[in-house]
């Protein structure tokens, strides 16, 4: 069953992140990838007006700003369906014992790591799966 926006006002928060079981997140990952797909198209010609900008550009500070919006409006939406953000487009889904790890433009959630590892000890799910067989998958 595919999760809309519509359907979901607050589930998670930065004081007690959701857990999720790995069906759980595969049902909300449509949603989240649409959400960030939307947003990273939105701060793309931003961002290229930003590069081709002087530093003394008085319009900066209102392009940084729009910069700024487009991020904050993404961080958000993800901290209300209760993912940790872990930085641009990089979302966590927490499980009770770590995390299930997604990056975009990646085309599903397919890499775990613990609490302490982070982005660079993730490791592929499969692995996880069949090295640990933990309750969450």
């Amino acid at each position: 069953m595919a999760v809309n926006a519509s359907q979901i006002t607050q589930i998670g928060s930065l004081e007690e992140p959701r857990i999720f079981t790995l069906e759980e997140a595969n049902e909300l990952f449509p949603l989240v990838r649409r959400i960030t797909h939307d947003a990273y198209k939105k701060l793309e010609p931003i961002k290229r007006r930003l590069e081709n900008m002087l530093a003394t550009d008085p319009r900066m500070v209102v392009v940084e700003k729009e910069y700024e919006a487009v991020v904050k409006r993404w961080l958000r939406k993800m901290e209300r369906l209760g993912l940790v953000v872990q930085g641009l487009w990089l979302v966590d889904f927490d499980t009770g014992e770590g995390y299930l790890c997604w990056k975009y433009p990646e085309l599903r959630i397919s890499h775990f790591h613990d609490y302490t590892s982070g982005f660079s000890g993730r490791r592929p799910l499969t692995e996880i799966i069949e090295e640990l067989d933990p309750d969450w998958a």
